[in-house]
């Protein structure tokens, strides 16, 4: 049997995969490279690699999916092996045909399995005769209301592009067109297959690690039900609620679908469960999962160094598996904001820290100070917790997630916590349907949380930054209601000077010559309440804090009963709030205020005392949301049409996502500004509707969003 030792591994990807590998790499004593884009030039996977080859350009059509410019680069660096990842070229045959002909290790399975499994519906002809359970398929064709709901997806896609569920006959012939041509543009291939629609069904999948000596192992179960446009958002193993009978019977579909295709190295068979716990082959994942280390966590195993293994050439340490031990759940924690349709953000990464302790890991292609861009997906990390059981596993994982410091880019944070925390997670009423169900009430304004004590925080720590700028003084403290001795002194004195002050303007008047006479527009009255406002972020909400500052310069509230400052300092106050102490943590970027309770965490932005006029936008105006490409506009669309409210207009695409700019109002388009091919900034003025109810709308055939 061939042995290929691994000294030098090129990973083919970058972020927080890449960093994952290169882990394993520093340990088994192997000297890593890095590929990277003009966009990743200073990123973290870059930094932490021995070598690294710069791949020119910014798109990843130019640079990651460009499979000849990554063996170019193995080659430069000296590489002998090459690892994928997960994405990019990862599933992609011709990519690992190509490593290999290049004579270099390719850290994956065969190319032959690659090809079989990379359309859904070759792979589902396969599975079918060698006894894997499946959904009929069905034709679009000649699908009738009885076949309904369907399931369109795309026969070579992933991630959740090209998919469409129909639920009206009338819908089908456009969200064929829709989904053919989404497919087309994502994966250069529009061949699109449809099949029953399983409502309320549980994603389950199996990890799957094979050897080149016939030794398959079923790795346990996965639940991956929680997701967002059809992409997953938390996992968890073992998945909970499955019979022995159940688990039994999709660890032996996984190994069969395995060997079928002669499979080695890291794999996932995924399935959907029916209510009814009726278990259906989706396709196979050639490739590692995203989703990888709670498996890790459950087995004690580390599944890129299995990998590296294998492709040496190595066999598996026995034939059968090791046995799980505990649970664990991971959370992705993307720069999203899921009240605002999921919609992707960018930006500077200011902070990015999460507690440490037993059972907790982080994988990160970031680090404080990094830039979020638009080229590629929004996760910031991973975040995976392990206990020896669910629900210590759970309560874990969120509580970390509660206690983290994350500034700069809108995250799903907050809606992590809520979800981990939901009755129906924490019962294990699991199905893919969970955020449809439940995305309002975890994303209203959370109960418990306290954004205008959090702002009355952020404003005694701006207090005191201003008092320190002027006198250097340190932090206040106030114990009680006795002021220290040293206060006591430094008030007297001041009021001494006062009354003497006043004694020589009282003698200066009487004497015939009055003081001069000094005029300005106004001035701050210290000892007079001041007020600031802020803008809750991403909500929108406005608070106005009352505040003073006496002449012994410790800030106290105004207008807020019940609350009490006991310390204070420019990067931490300490309240007590109707007898309970409670800490702030205050990080101030520009007009951007970060305020982390034990509890919760809170973004204002700073608002002006008076609006500035330039801020408005003229009504019906729609603007970019983010910086990205208008990839198409609606049928028709140009100024003078009229439009219907809600109507989608244009798309824009950033972050390997499509997103949908609506009319926001039924009238006529006065402005157009937006063609395919334009890059946009956000904020960009893309079109204008000027509001006319009486107006008679052309309705614009659109498909539906796109994930």
């Amino acid at each position: 049997m061939r042995s290929d030792v691994i000294h030098t591994l090129l990973v083919a990807n970058r972020g927080e995969i890449a960093c994952r590998i290169f882990r394993t790499c520093r340990d088994l004593g192997i000297t890593t490279v890095a590929v990277y884009s003009d966009a990743d030039a200073d990123a973290l996977h870059v930094r932490e690699a021995d070598l690294a080859v710069r791949l020119p350009g910014a798109a990843p059509a130019d640079t990651y999916l460009r499979g000849d410019l990554v063996v170019a680069a193995a080659r430069a660096a000296g590489a002998d092996a090459v690892h994928p990842g997960y994405g990019f070229l990862s599933e992609n045959a011709a990519f690992a045909a190509a490593v290999q002909d290049a004579g270099l290790v390719w850290v994956g399975p065969p190319v032959k399995a690659i090809e079989l499994m990379a359309s859904k519906t070759r792979a589902k002809e396969l599975m079918a005769g060698a006894g894997v359970p499946l959904l009929a398929p069905v034709d679009p064709a000649t699908a009738g209301p009885d076949d309904l709901p369907l399931l369109l997806k795309a026969a070579a896609g992933g991630g959740g592009r090209g998919m469409r569920i129909v639920r009206e006959p009338d819908a089908l012939p456009g969200e064929l067109l829709a989904a053919a041509a989404e497919a087309a543009s994502a994966f250069g291939d529009g061949e699109v297959f449809a099949e029953p629609y399983v409502e309320r069904g549980r994603h389950v999948e199996v990890q799957v690690m094979a050897d080149a000596h016939g030794t398959v192992w079923a790795l346990g179960t996965r639940d991956c039900s929680l997701q967002r446009r059809h992409q997953k958002v938390i996992e968890e193993a073992p998945a909970p609620g499955l019979d022995d009978g159940l688990r039994t019977r999709l660890h032996e579909a996984a190994v069969a679908a395995a060997r079928v295709v002669d499979y080695r190295g890291a794999g996932t068979v995924e399935f959907l469960v029916s209510t009814e716990g009726r278990p259906y082959f989706l396709e196979m994942n050639t490739r590692l999962q995203v989703e990888h280390p709670v498996t890790e966590a459950v087995f004690g195993i580390d599944l890129v160094a299995l990998q590296l293994r294998v492709a040496e050439g190595a066999p598996l340490s026995s034939p059968e598996p090791p046995q799980p031990s505990g649970h664990a759940v991971e959370a992705r924690l993307y720069a999203e904001d899921p009240a605002r349709d999921w919609q992707p953000q960018t930006g500077a990464l200011l902070t990015l820290e999460l507690p440490e302790g037993p059972g907790l890991r982080l994988d990160t292609g970031y680090t404080g100070g990094d830039t979020i861009g638009v080229h590629y997906d929004p996760m910031i990390a991973k975040v995976i917790a392990r206990a020896p059981t669910r629900t210590e596993a759970v309560r874990l994982l969120a509580r970390a997630l509660e206690r983290a410091r994350v500034h700069g880019p809108v995250t799903n944070r907050d809606l992590l916590v809520r979800s981990l925390r939901h009755p129906d997670f924490a019962a294990a009423r699991l199905d893919t349907g969970f955020y449809d169900r439940h995305l309002a009430d975890l994303t209203a304004p959370g109960a418990g949380r306290d954004p205008a004590t959090a702002a009355l925080a952020a404003t005694l720590a701006e207090a005191v930054r201003n008092t320190q700028a002027a006198c250097g003084a340190g932090a206040v403290r106030n114990t009680g209601a006795v002021r220290g001795a040293g206060a006591v002194r430094r008030a007297e004195a001041a009021r001494g000077a006062e009354a003497a002050r006043g004694a020589e303007a009282v003698r200066g008047a009487s004497a015939g010559s009055p003081a001069p006479a000094r005029f300005g527009a106004w001035r701050n009255v210290t000892s007079q309440p001041q007020r600031k406002r802020y803008r809750s972020e991403p909500d929108g909400t406005e608070h106005e804090i009352a505040y003073r500052t006496p002449r012994t310069g410790i800030p106290e509230p105004h207008e807020t009963p019940g609350t009490r400052v006991l310390t204070a300092t420019p990067d931490r106050v300490t309240l007590e709030v109707d007898g309970v102490t409670r800490n702030f943590a205050i990080t101030a970027h520009a007009d951007r205020v970060h305020v982390d309770a034990t509890d919760a965490a809170y973004t204002f932005t700073v608002l002006p005392r008076f609006t500035d006029p330039a801020a408005h936008t003229a009504p019906g105006s729609l603007l970019a949301p983010m910086p990205g490409t208008v990839v198409r506009l609606a049928e028709g669309l140009a100024a003078g049409v009229t439009v219907e409210a809600g109507q989608p207009l244009i798309w824009l695409e950033a972050m390997k996502m499509e997103h949908r700019i609506l009319a926001p109002a039924s009238g006529t388009l006065t402005a157009l500004h937006a063609a395919p091919g334009h890059q946009v900034e956000v904020g960009a003025l893309l079109a204008v509707v000027q509001e006319d109810p009486a107006a008679t709308p052309v309705p614009v055939p659109v498909p539906e969003e796109t994930a």
